[in-house]
């Protein structure tokens, strides 16, 4: 038992890590396309405020800890929870390789849903819990691309008459702290899904109880393994979002920036877990939905909302067959 446990922390730091580097295009894509931010010094500023965000809430992993299972009640929890963190690893790599954003929260969830099923049939699951999780995952896209097109349209009125050229270079200098915003409150929510995983595992086997809190030791190495992976960066990922949706000028970025941190921040307040990535993608697509329709490159979208809707199911089948597989050796 104490060696599944051990595996569980390395699988979770592994995926946080992973979630870094998958998921740093979130942040800063809209500032590196735009050139208001050069790469190097773009995933400085998004690893040093994701590791912040992620050391100033603990609610998200609270949710993921108990609302999707109950870890008291799962068989091998151990193991089930190894599974589901192989399989969202697994996913996040191949949408990584071939630089599809796609949702590090849609793969744990799915994967955590499909690994308790596997073990303990449908019934394992905390319907009332895992629905919420659902909804705010669904809603939220939605929500972020109504954001999008409110927040750009105010701006497009306000700066109606303003000076082109000016107007570009001072939204290229707000960029920066736009980005630095997203960044932090990606944190406050991403990195939050790994500690939850942990402390499943730590509930699951006894070292916790019931209501216990998010273990210090928990939260800071979850946020330096995401703070570490984003410092990696996702180069495939950071070209799909800054460049493949729309043409990103910098009153665009701030816009769509704005929108993702704003969205992420009311979730990680309502202590639900959010993709990231959705938001961010949806709040792009509605800025430049606001911007000019013909603008935006839909197939690209079209081939993100694809991605989004098979997440879910293919990592819960992939965490089922992980379970099984793992069954036979522990």
């Amino acid at each position: 038992m104490e060696i599944l446990i051990i595996l569980v922390v390395i699988g979770a730091l592994a995926f946080d890590f992973i979630n870094g580097f998958h998921d740093t295009a979130n942040s800063i894509a809209t500032s590196v396309s735009t050139k208001a931010l050069k790469p190097r010094h773009a995933i400085l500023l998004a690893a040093i405020m994701n590791f912040v965000g992620a050391m100033t809430f603990t609610g998200v992993a609270k949710s993921i800890s108990k609302d999707i299972v109950d870890p008291f009640t799962l068989e091998n929890g151990s193991v089930v929870i190894l599974a589901a963190l192989i399989s969202a690893i697994f996913w996040n790599l191949l949408t990584w390789y071939f630089g599809i954003p796609s949702s590090s929260s849609h793969a744990i969830i799915g994967s955590i849903a499909g690994a308790a099923i596997a073990s303990a049939g449908f019934g394992a699951l905390n319907y009332n819990g895992f629905l919420k999780i659902i909804q705010a995952l669904l809603l939220s896209p939605v929500l972020a691309f109504a954001v999008g097109y409110i927040v750009y349209s105010i701006f497009k009125v306000v700066f109606k008459n303003a000076n082109l050229a000016k107007t570009n270079r001072n939204f290229r200098y707000m960029q920066i702290a736009t980005a630095a915003l997203q960044s932090y409150s990606h944190g406050t929510n991403d990195a939050q899904k790994a500690m939850g995983i942990i402390t499943m595992a730590l509930i699951a086997n006894g070292y916790l109880g019931a209501n216990a809190e998010v273990p210090f030791w928990v939260q800071f190495s979850c946020a330096l393994a995401m703070g570490l992976g984003t410092s990696v960066g996702g180069w495939k990922i950071i070209k799909t979002v800054g460049g493949k949706i729309m043409k990103i000028r910098p009153i665009n970025g701030v816009a769509a920036d704005l929108t993702g941190a704003a969205v992420i921040f009311g979730a990680t307040f309502l202590h639900v877990p959010v993709s990231t990535t959705h938001v961010i993608s949806s709040g792009i697509l509605g800025v430049g939905a606001s911007h000019r329709l013909k603008g935006v490159k839909w197939d690209t979208a079209q081939r993100m909302l694809i991605t989004w809707v098979i997440t879910l199911p293919i990592s819960a089948g992939i965490a089922a067959i992980s379970y099984f597989i793992l069954n036979l050796f522990f």
